[in-house]
């Protein structure tokens, strides 16, 4: 096998920082508003939690599972290859693991960074001795920073507490970084909006949130809402 191994890995998009959509509702607005929706490229990448059971715990360790839990992988554009953590190429490592689909599965940790998306793969031999790569997703963690996944970082494929959020047009708003909001070009050459709202805390209902509240954004989770104000 050498010192990598690949398979057909897709990264998810900007998540929440670019496309990542999330529910939200001006306290004055009067009316609810119906549906939420958003993308990823083609996912819906992580703005929702799911009450799916986790699947079955799985073996780690580099070579036994392909990007299995403490696994590292290198980045790339089309595709991302499975490397030793010790390795010069090692740039993010996985910090949560699921078969399926991500809208199916649980959700990945709060601080993720970004999500890879595993295809499924059922070649003659493969490396573990069973010859199937299965339908997954990988949560990642950059080894270095930045950390978009962090509170207030302006990405990965949660908005939690310490987030920024601007309108996005009726009843949607998008995360952006809370220190970066001068217009200017971020690292990936788009532009990046300035903050209107920051997520002050999250509750089991509205009811919860503090009088200062001006926008409620949908975390998902056992405190699915988040309590925004003007920044």
């Amino acid at each position: 096998m050498g010192d990598a191994r690949s398979a057909a890995v897709r990264r998810a998009g900007p998540g929440r920082a670019s496309a990542g959509v999330l529910c939200a509702l001006l306290v004055l607005v009067a009316a609810a508003l119906a549906g939420c929706q958003g993308s990823a490229g083609s996912d819906d990448d992580g703005a929702r939690e799911t009450t799916a059971a986790p699947g079955p715990t799985r073996a780690s360790g580099y070579g036994v599972v392909f990007l299995g839990i403490d696994e590292c992988s290198s980045f790339g554009r089309e595709s991302f290859t499975e490397v030793p953590c010790t390795g010069e190429r090692a740039a993010a490592r996985v910090v949560a693991r699921h078969d399926g689909r991500v809208g199916a599965g649980p959700p990945c940790p709060a601080t993720t960074d970004f999500v890879l998306h595993i295809s499924e793969q059922k070649p003659s031999a493969d490396e573990d001795g069973d010859g199937a790569v299965p339908q997954g997703y990988a949560c990642m963690r950059n080894l270095e920073p930045p950390h978009p996944g962090d509170p207030g970082g302006g990405g990965g494929p949660r908005t939690i507490v310490g987030d920024c959020v601007y309108g996005a047009g009726t009843g949607e708003v998008r995360e952006t970084p809370c220190d970066k909001g001068d217009g200017s070009a971020g690292g990936d050459g788009r532009n990046v909006r300035a903050p209107e709202y920051k997520v002050a805390s999250a509750v089991e209902k509205r009811s919860g949130c503090p009088a200062s509240t001006e926008l409620y954004v949908e975390l998902g989770g056992p405190k699915p809402v988040g309590c925004a104000r003007p920044v």
